[in-house]
């Protein structure tokens, strides 16, 4: 995944949009149809004028507003919206290689950003630092003090593409979502190209009005080159800040809450494409089709069964549910597919389970086997590790349960937790149109054990929370150095749902790696239940919970016991904490005693 600077997916106050408003029944996660898609990515770029990410990029903008708008102005904002989206569709299937080469850009960048900041503080100067240099960074020099060309000020706005990366609020979060379910393709690259335009668009505005403002300085005071040296400093400040981290840290700090309040009323407003259905009909006549079950054709393995292919489940009803082993919504609804299957398996019923990950440990088939045995999964489980079943039904959610008929048609679909008497209902509706006699009648009440127990939706205050920081809001413990071994010290108190690190760890894409004894992760929760998706390299890691500096007692977890200790021993979601009585704010905190564990996400009920 593309790497944005700390500053810009480490933000207080953000918003994690991948999974939606999970305090509900929500799915996870949702996204709008292509056409409000690309109407919220420009609008959220436009928003990003009042939010504090566009701050470190201000004084580079803000260096030509006295020029030409249509020569350096204009051409300075497409390099930075074309460099924008170019490195992030890049960088959505690139890996680790891409946050490097990024890094490297960024540099050159810097360097070519200062020598422009220096020229602005001397004409002595200028000439000086112009006369060896025949490279870029040179001719770009040279136009600080005379017209620039088009040409210069596109460069000029690739160098300061390099170095913008704008909060990951609502609306750019579901942006970046599509880009890693769909892959970097013309359509994700159109949308980081809308949400970029919109910022170039605010950023036009304020330009044309900023001009104008230095030009009547200019004539009112005279200090045209105090003013031109001026913005030479604020450049070279600029630089100096982005290069030792010091606007990702007070960006850490500053509140979008304002911004993002405004994205997430548009996101509502305008809607999030398909909705979830409403109670489902009982008559089988007034089920509408909804078109051709599509095929299962791009599973690369199928456990539990033969592949199976349209043509060989006709005249059968068939349930298609798809899930990932570590997604607490999917673990929530599996009960009640489980209980589908069996109720009605003699019955004209076929469940399927299409598995399509979202974290790449589940892309392990040896993990996905594991999961279906310890879930107990007994119907047949299509494994989508290319997500090409997941296309081919046009999903967006985790959970999404399809229901099809006899005759190989989509009759219903859920998405998301919930409505499971209404599910059953069309079950039984399109055993009965397809004539199987004696379908039982009556609801399922499966058991829920362990992280399985449906949420305490009522008063549930967390939303799921990425450690990963292609994903991660609220992070507490300051800026982040990508993909590298680094120290990080918790605040010593904390906000409703802010998080943060102790110890030596490595923060990569989707997760953090330890890499001593001794690391620690704290949060501030509530909930019913806590849960946290970890992985172990190479060996068992143990592990230590307290809630509110106390081990958990009755309040344990199943995945831990009563003084608060347990083990990661495989990649898989774990269930730390479950409480009774009244839900209160709890400060919840586990030290890894082990180097190594892997810690992709927290998870809540």
């Amino acid at each position: 995944m593309w790497h944005a600077p700390a500053s810009a997916m480490y933000t207080a106050g953000g918003h994690d949009t991948r999974t939606g408003d999970i305090f509900r029944d929500q799915p996870r996660p949702y996204l709008p149809n292509r056409v409000t898609f690309l109407l919220l990515a420009y609008l959220g770029g436009i928003f990003t004028i009042v939010s504090p990410c566009i701050l470190p990029v201000l004084p580079f903008v803000f260096a030509r507003a006295d020029r030409s708008f249509a020569r350096s102005s204009v051409p300075l904002l497409a390099g930075m919206a074309i460099t924008f989206a170019l490195v992030a569709s890049l960088a959505v299937v690139g890996g680790s290689w891409a946050v490097r080469a990024n890094e490297y850009g960024r540099i050159l960048a810097m360097v070519v950003l200062a020598i422009v900041g220096l020229t602005l503080l001397s004409e002595r100067l200028t000439t000086w630092l112009t006369r060896p240099l025949v490279t870029l960074g040179g001719r770009l020099s040279a136009t600080a003090g005379a017209e620039p060309t088009a040409w210069s000020s596109f460069v000029l706005g690739i160098a300061t593409g390099l170095l913008w990366a704008p909060c990951a609020g609502p609306i750019l979060g579901l942006v970046l979502t599509g880009s890693a379910l769909n892959g970097a393709n013309a359509s994700t690259t159109l949308l980081l190209l809308a949400y970029a335009a919109g910022a170039a668009t605010s950023l036009a505005a304020a330009l044309l009005l900023g001009g104008r403002v230095l030009a009547a300085m200019k004539r009112s005071l005279g200090a045209g080159e105090w003013i031109r040296r001026a913005i030479g400093v604020l450049v070279l400040a600029a630089v100096v800040a982005i290069a030792f981290h010091v606007d990702s840290r007070f960006l850490t700090g500053a509140s979008v809450a304002s911004t993002t309040r405004i994205e997430q009323a548009l996101i509502d407003r305008v809607g999030t494409g398909t909705a979830a259905p409403t109670a489902a009909p009982t008559v089988p006549g007034e089920l509408p089709i909804e078109g051709p079950m599509p095929s299962l054709a791009g599973a690369t393995d199928w456990i539990n069964s033969p592949p199976h292919v349209s043509d060989s489940l006709r005249g059968k009803v068939v349930v298609v549910d798809f899930w990932t082993y570590s997604c607490i919504n999917c673990l929530r609804s599996l009960p009640y597919v489980r209980a589908w299957a069996d109720k009605y398996r003699d019955h004209g019923l076929v469940v399927i389970g299409v598995h399509s990950p979202e974290f790449a440990f589940e892309k392990d088939l040896g993990n996905v086997r594991r999961a279906v045995s310890d879930l107990h999964v007994a119907y047949p489980v299509a494994v989508d590790n290319r997500l090409d079943v997941w296309r081919a039904f046009k999903n967006e959610y985790w959970p999404a349960h399809y229901f099809i008929d006899a005759q190989g048609r989509i009759r219903g679909h859920h998405f998301g937790e919930g409505k499971y008497a209404e599910s059953e209902h069309i079950i039984q509706a399109l055993l009965a149109e397809a004539g199987y006699r004696n379908v039982p009648g009556g609801i399922v009440d499966p058991a829920k054990p362990g992280a399985e127990a449906s949420a305490e939706l009522g008063d549930m205050k967390s939303p799921e929370t990425y450690v990963g920081y292609d994903r991660a809001a609220h992070f507490a413990s300051g800026s982040v150095t990508p993909n590298k071994p680094a120290r990080y010290a918790a605040p010593s108190s904390l906000t409703l749902n802010e998080w943060g690190l102790t110890g030596t760890w490595t923060v990569e894409g989707e997760r953090a790696v330890s890499n001593a004894a001794g690391a620690r992760v704290i949060f501030r929760f509530h909930a019913r239940d806590l849960h946290f998706v970890l992985g172990a390299t190479g060996h068992p890691v143990r592990f230590r919970v307290t809630i509110d500096g106390h081990a958990p007692g009755a309040a344990h977890g199943v995945d831990t016991n009563a003084q608060g200790e347990g083990t990661v021993s495989e990649q898989r979601l774990y269930q730390l904490i479950r409480q009774s009585g009244d839900i209160q704010d709890h400060t919840f905190e586990i030290e890894f005693l082990d180097p190594g564990v892997q810690a992709y996400s927290f998870t809540f009920g």
